[in-house]
């Protein structure tokens, strides 16, 4: 489709491919700057509205998009988290986040993030169009990329751009555009998955709760005060289906039980799923013109909290580099953004992988590799450096940093 005749053809500096939080993020902090930006998805926003995701934000990512006007619903309908709860043993250990590292979490759902965002581009007269076709990026390794889709109502459409940034999630077709022979792809799969269910119920605890038993990980969530979010560690291959609710219950109530008592408030499961997940980096994250963010250059499991968190990071750099490059700069100011997000993303890898093999239970394990494991457990809760640690990891780093 590449060699037919656009309907229409128009300039802009930035184009981006996706149009999710880290897209949509990257374009309200270009707009700001002065400097505009098309942003195209294949998803309906519905589709993107309705599909749900992780829901913790590093207190920096929060002041960014408060501060930046994206909107405050954070600080009126988001929980601030000052610490969690580890459940080993039959006992429950709270990390107190705020007393050793002086920060703390939001618990506020990526769909909200989504809507913010979309809302601010909407109010700030930015172009983001949703429900496109057939996209293609086109002549990258020049300085005159193009992206080509097809409207909902079938015409077909060309941006002309100085820069395309790849921001299309985990089945990222922008990554492919770089070169099999020059880019290098790590990963690691992972041998179980997360059961994920909304239930409707009040909140089963004031904050976050991971547990770890002998038959699995549990992680105990909410969404609202009448909504709650709840996983626990199941095989890859599980059907969703096969999982009447009383199962489900009885399964979450077994990984967090106690002697403490602590029992989960149940409720009509209204929603379930198997989340399958990896760890996955692509480098580099420029080609030529082309720059990936977010999911698109890599993913973590869900287990440390780190991926919206990690995008979110990926495009304030990216915003910063862009705004020198049309500054005056040049394109020297972009050779920043490689190392300064990668620093960050395997920082990140290591500690979504760190928290994923503490707290699960490996397929196959033996009686030494369980005590093994809960040595490691007490080890993080028993000393005030493996607190401060996993409150360190787990609140994120300052963008300010070296990270």
């Amino acid at each position: 489709m590449a060699d037919a005749a656009p309907d229409t053809t128009v300039p802009v500096p930035v184009a981006i491919v996706g149009a999710g939080p880290a897209g949509l993020m990257l374009a309200h902090l270009l707009g700001r700057a002065g400097i505009e930006t098309i942003v195209v998805d294949t998803r309906t926003r519905q589709q993107i509205e309705t599909t749900h995701r992780a829901g913790i934000l590093e207190a920096d990512v929060a002041r960014d998009l408060v501060e930046t006007g994206v909107g405050d619903r954070i600080l009126k309908e988001g929980h601030e988290h000052e610490g969690t709860e580890l459940r080993f043993g039959g006992r429950p250990y709270r990390i107190p986040f705020k007393q050793l590292v002086g920060a703390s979490v939001w618990l506020y759902p990526q769909t909200d993030v989504f809507t913010d965002l979309a809302d601010a581009r909407e109010r700030d007269g930015g172009t983001v169009l949703f429900g496109v076709r057939d996209t293609e990026v086109l002549d990258v390794t020049t300085d005159a990329p193009r992206v080509r889709y097809t409207a909902p109502d079938g015409s077909r459409h060309e941006i002309r751009a100085r820069y395309v940034v790849g921001a299309d999630g985990s089945r990222s077709m922008c990554r492919d555009l770089v070169p099999k022979g020059r880019r290098v792809r790590y990963g690691k799969d992972y041998p179980f998955a997360w059961f994920g269910i909304m239930a409707e119920a009040p909140p089963s605890a004031p904050e976050l709760v991971y547990a770890h038993s002998e038959s699995g990980f549990a992680l105990i969530s909410r969404r609202t005060e009448r909504m709650q979010r709840m996983y626990f560690q199941c095989a890859p291959d599980e059907q969703a289906d096969a999982w009447p609710d009383e199962r489900i219950w009885e399964t979450l109530q077994a990984r967090v039980a106690g002697e403490d008592g602590f029992r989960l408030t149940e409720g009509p499961v209204l929603e379930k799923s198997v989340l399958r997940f990896r760890s996955f980096v692509q480098e580099p994250m420029r080609w030529g013109s082309l720059l990936l963010a977010g999911d698109a250059a890599h993913t973590v499991p869900p287990t440390g909290a780190r991926g919206l968190n990690l995008a979110l990071h990926d495009v304030k750099v990216l915003a910063e580099v862009l705004v020198r490059a049309f500054g005056g700069a040049g394109e020297a100011a972009l050779d920043e953004y490689q190392p300064r997000a990668l620093q960050r993303v395997w920082r990140a890898q290591n500690f979504s992988h760190w928290m994923t093999q503490l707290l699960h239970t490996a397929p196959g394990g033996s009686a030494f590799d369980l005590r093994r494991q809960l040595g490691e457990l007490e080890n993080v809760v028993g000393t005030r450096a493996g607190r401060t640690y996993l409150a360190e990891q787990y609140t994120g780093w300052p963008t300010g940093t070296s990270a």
